[in-house]
């Protein structure tokens, strides 16, 4: 493994990474540190939980230290950007423990926030802003900052940004930064509009990529269970009794059925907490505090948290619905298996699901252990999209009965397809 002493780091940033209780650098971090250090426009691929926030902050911060004047009022030196509030949250709260002791002013711009004290504390200029496309547009708009003097660009988590339809916001931010900077985009994933993206806002980068777009972390272990729709809470509340003590992440489709299956989970004496957009920022911000201190084992979120939530103890990702895209499983169950620890993600599959289902595998090119159930068709679906019938897994346990051992291995499995 590479140590932190060996890419070129300054020694006083050394000891503030000590301090964070890092010991040796991730793959993504010994790679693209040296690379950004020199200046370049980097590309950086790897899967959520990898380590990407100190694989930029940590030369971000080093290349700025040595600036000796203050930001002139309302201007940016370094302009992070960011998809969700959670994960905005998160890279300031790390840069701030990076600069800790040292002069750089570190801001976040997040929706849900007081936009006149945000307006406030830019006011007298930051070295570096965390924001979120659309609050930092509001600001912008009302002309409470300028990114005239930015120095520097990051996009991170950049294709879920696309996901979320940023890429307007994206175009007119970047029209208002210096054509001369240097730039660093960060993604999981590399679709055909990452590229393009890539090739407008990058100039001659250097690629930097751990592991295959699409690929899980090594050390989470997957299944699915085969169940119906109706029969998924029944099953959910057996796995999560046999393991009480564990951190459970919960992912649903809706906003309304986040709400509704935490109320249900409380119901049953489930230390439960939910997440989603229709949630105050203060809300989210308290349930996540409460998942982290461990005074609630189960958060109940909706894919808005999905790359927001960087905390190591996450043993389960529950899939209770399937996401509608099937890159979103992939940053779902990045939740778990964090820092080099392993965990679980176990998904439920309904059979209005299995489309969605043979995308996941497709897209991660392997295919999921049967953990319980056998895979039926969808009848809704037309005859041509039906699914199911050949998948068997479970050692024949039904549909919604919890498997009693290890999931059976995917291998020697085969899937009948029936012809159309």
């Amino acid at each position: 493994m590479t140590q932190f002493s060996d890419l070129g780091l300054a020694p006083n940033l050394l000891n503030a990474i000590t301090a964070m209780g890092y010991t040796e650098a991730t793959p993504i971090q010994a790679q693209a540190i040296p690379e950004i250090l020199k200046g370049r426009d980097l590309m950086g691929l790897a899967q959520t939980g990898t380590g990407k926030t100190a694989a930029f902050g940590l030369p971000l911060v080093q290349r700025l230290m040595p600036l000796p004047d203050r930001p002139a009022p309302k201007s940016v030196r370094a302009l992070i950007l960011a998809p969700t509030r959670e994960l905005t949250t998160q890279i300031f709260d790390n840069l701030r423990a990076m600069t800790k002791n040292s002069h750089l002013r570190i801001n976040m711009v997040i929706g849900g926030a007081s936009l006149h004290r945000q307006a406030q504390n830019l006011s007298r200029g930051t070295d570096i802003l965390v924001a979120t496309p659309g609050r930092l547009i509001d600001l912008l708009e009302r002309r409470d900052v300028r990114l005239d003097a930015a120095d520097f660009l990051v996009l991170d988590e950049a294709d879920q940004m696309l996901d979320m339809g940023f890429i307007h916001a994206l175009r007119r931010i970047a029209k208002l930064l210096p054509t001369k900077r240097q730039t660093l985009l960060f993604s999981a994933t590399m679709p055909k509009l990452m590229a393009e993206l890539a090739q407008t806002y990058l100039t001659n980068p250097v690629r930097v990529q751990v592991s295959p777009p699409g690929k899980a972390a090594d050390k989470v272990r997957q299944s699915v269970h085969f169940v119906s729709q109706k029969g998924k809470y029944t099953l959910l509340r057996e796995l999560l009794s046999e393991n009480p003590d564990d951190l459970s992440l919960i992912f649903a489709r809706t906003k309304h059925g986040a709400e509704k299956l935490m109320k249900l989970l409380v119901s049953h004496d489930f230390k439960a907490i939910s997440i989603h957009g229709n949630k105050s920022q203060n809300q989210r911000d308290r349930a996540i505090k409460g998942f982290k201190s461990g005074e609630y084992r189960i958060l109940v979120a909706t894919d808005v948290a999905a790359r927001g939530i960087d905390i190591p103890g996450v043993s389960h990702v529950y899939n209770y619905d399937l996401p509608d895209v099937a890159e979103n499983y992939v940053h779902r169950i990045g939740r778990t298996a964090r820092a080099g620890k392993g965990g679980e993600a176990v998904a439920f599959c309904a059979p209005t699901e299995n489309k969605t289902l043979r995308e996941i595998e497709k897209l991660m090119k392997i295919e999921i252990e049967t953990a319980s159930g056998v895979m039926q068709p969808d009848e809704d679906a037309p005859k041509q999209q039906r699914g199911g019938g050949g998948r068997r897994g479970g050692q024949g346990r039904p549909a919604g009965v919890a498997p009693l051992g290890k999931p059976k291995s995917a291998q020697g499995r085969q899937r009948r397809r029936k012809s159309a």
